[in-house]
């Protein structure tokens, strides 16, 4: 049984997603590396500030049109891109103490599951589209008929029923009426 051409784009999109997710990975694995081999005896230091820098940047480049293209596949841990900004430069990360150190690295691990999870996530995705399954990619979501409320409407619409409600109390129970009504009253004595 052949995809439609309707499976066969999806399936186009899901293994662009794929991609991009698995260069992001590398690229997250590279920027380790460039960290890791910074305090080691004999290391061109300047060459991996420039390489730590350039890496820097192609990942928040790519960060943005990863979680662009993914939409609701997007899992990527929420502090990835923090660690990348947080680390200004290889220099100022080993003047820190050796825990901010640990910290940091325990944070890339964090985000590098969180990037396997997701990649992870897309090639069962890409598995499921081969055998035919519908999929939905990135914020693609199916159309839905008949519309819906919108969340201003539906704060709206709860508003006016707590409202209705307690007037609808007011004026229904005797003891909770004649209680205000007197009150009212004296107001105006």
């Amino acid at each position: 049984m052949g995809l439609s051409k309707s499976q066969l784009k999806t399936l186009e999109a899901i293994d662009k997603n794929v991609e991009l997710c698995r260069e992001f990975m590398n690229d997250w694995l590279l920027f380790n590396q460039i960290l890791s081999a910074y305090p080691s005896p004999g290391v061109n230091k300047a060459q991996l500030e420039n390489q730590f820098l350039k890496i820097k940047s192609k990942l928040a480049r790519e960060h943005k049109v990863l979680r662009e293209n993914l939409g609701l596949d997007y899992n990527i841990d929420g502090n990835t891109m923090n660690i990348v900004s947080g680390a200004t430069n290889l220099e100022t990360i080993y003047s820190q103490s050796e825990v901010a150190v640990k910290k940091l690295q325990n944070e890339w691990h964090r985000a590098f599951i969180s990037i396997n999870e997701t990649l992870g996530g897309l090639e069962d995705k890409k598995r499921r589209a081969e055998a035919g399954e519908k999929i939905f990619v990135g914020s693609q979501m199916p159309a839905v008929r008949g519309g819906g409320m919108s969340p201003k409407a539906k704060k709206n619409l709860i508003t006016f029923l707590v409202i209705a409600a307690i007037v609808g109390a007011l004026v229904a129970i005797p003891q909770v009426r004649d209680m205000y009504t007197s009150a009212f009253k004296d107001i105006f004595k």
